[in-house]
């Protein structure tokens, strides 16, 4: 299986090195000296890391072959992408591939069913899950533990306890305000028979 781990930015100096958006929890396994990785557009790569450092918080990397800024320009906003065992669990047991999470169904702790999680969308500031409902509609569920419960991937589900507002249909929120405007008609009308 292929997983996208890396996007080559900017060339860095004159030697090479260019700076990578990140896209992986495992930098150090998948972007370490002698990674070689394909590419996206393909006729880019395979690339081999050569070096890799942290610079003002960037990572920085080096690959074979790469030895001027021309070259390591021409390379800039190519995908970087690992071959990586569809079997392989990251280290943490509460680390999870995008690819074991994708299609799980998703339900709430009383067994609603929500829907089916289609896409992950990794934000800067957390990772959403774009899940499909069953009338076809899409609705983002953030990935925290607060929100997220439990990932089981033998069960193929994800269990959510979302806050109110997250999941709940817009006909639910139109026919709470319709029931309260119903009633503060209704006090309208009953102070309008007493004059």
């Amino acid at each position: 299986m292929q997983l996208v781990v890396a996007r080559v930015g900017r060339a860095h100096g004159i030697k090479g090195e260019v700076t990578v958006e990140v896209r992986t929890d495992e930098p150090e396994l998948r972007l370490g000296p002698g990674a070689v990785l394909l590419t996206d557009p393909a006729s880019a790569g395979p690339l081999t890391i050569e070096t890799g450092r942290v610079h003002s918080g960037r990572l920085l990397l080096r690959f074979a072959g790469v030895r001027d800024r021309n070259a390591a320009e021409a390379l800039r906003n190519t995908l970087l992408i690992a071959e990586v065992d569809p079997d392989q669990q990251p280290e943490d047991p509460d680390e999870y591939y995008d690819h074991q999470l994708m299609d799980l169904d998703v339900v709430t702790k009383d067994g609603t069913e929500v829907g089916r999680i289609t896409e992950i969308s990794h934000l800067p500031s957390q990772d959403l899950f774009v899940v499909e409902r069953p009338d076809g509609s899409e609705v983002m569920i953030p990935f925290v533990e607060e929100i997220v419960t439990e990932i089981d991937l033998e069960e193929q589900r994800a269990v959510i306890d979302p806050p109110p507002g997250l999941i709940d249909d817009q006909s639910e929120v139109v026919s709470s305000r319709d029931t309260e405007n119903a009633s503060a008609k209704d006090d309208e009308d009953s102070s309008g028979a007493d004059a």
